[in-house]
C-alpha cells in the first residue's frame, strides 16, 4: 500500500542518518476504502493526492510542535505492508506496523524556499484552523497553495545539503 507520511526536515535528516523513517505515532495517510467513499468521484491518482495533502497538513502540526523546526512541509511516500486503517481518526488515516526502510520509500516531497513564510504562518494557526477559525483556514490555504517539490529517495543527501 502506498502511504504518505508527514515529516519535518529534522525527520528527513534522521532518515538520511539511520536509513529508516519513523512516522510520529506510526501515523500515515493513504487511499483507504473510507477515503474513496468520502468522495463522490475521483480517480485513484486524485484520491492519493488528497491523502498526500492530508499528510502535508499533518506536517504543519509537526512543524508547530518543534521548538526550532525548519518551516518547510515534508511528506515521505512509501510502499509498505501491514498498514491498518484508522477510521476513528479520519478517512485517510492509517497506522504503520513499524519503521519504513529507505528502500521502501518511493519519493520525498518538500516545500521550496519561497513557501517558508506561508508555512511559518500556517504552523502558528494550525490548531485554530482545526477548530474552524476562518482566518486561520485562510492562512492555511496560503501555505497549501505552494506545491511540494518531488525528490527521488537517492536525492535526499543532496536536498538536505542544499537546505
Amino acid at each position: 500500500m502506498r502511504v504518505y507520511l508527514p515529516a519535518t526536515i529534522a525527520m528527513l535528516r534522521e532518515l538520511n542518518t539511520t536509513g529508516e523513517f519513523r512516522a510520529r505515532n506510526g501515523t500515515g495517510f493513504a487511499l483507504t476504502p473510507a477515503l474513496r467513499e468520502a468522495y463522490a468521484s475521483g480517480s485513484d491518482e486524485e484520491l492519493e493526492y488528497a491523502a498526500l495533502l492530508d499528510a502535508a497538513r499533518a506536517s504543519l502540526r509537526l512543524i508547530a510542535a518543534e521548538e526550532k523546526g525548519e518551516p518547510r512541509r515534508a511528506v515521505v511516500s512509501a510502499d509498505v505492508e501491514g498498514a491498518t486503517h484508522r477510521p476513528d481518526l479520519d478517512a485517510a488515516v492509517v497506522r504503520l506496523a513499524g519503521p519504513v526502510a529507505l528502500k521502501d520509500i518511493a519519493a520525498i516531497h518538500v516545500d521550496a524556499a519561497e513557501a517558508e513564510d506561508a508555512v511559518t504562518a500556517a504552523a502558528a494557526v494550525i490548531d485554530a484552523a482545526d477548530l474552524g477559525d476562518p482566518d486561520a483556514e485562510f492562512t492555511l490555504g496560503d501555505a497549501e497553495d505552494h506545491e511540494l517539490a518531488w525528490y527521488a529517495p537517492q536525492e535526499l543527501p543532496f536536498l538536505l545539503e542544499l537546505l
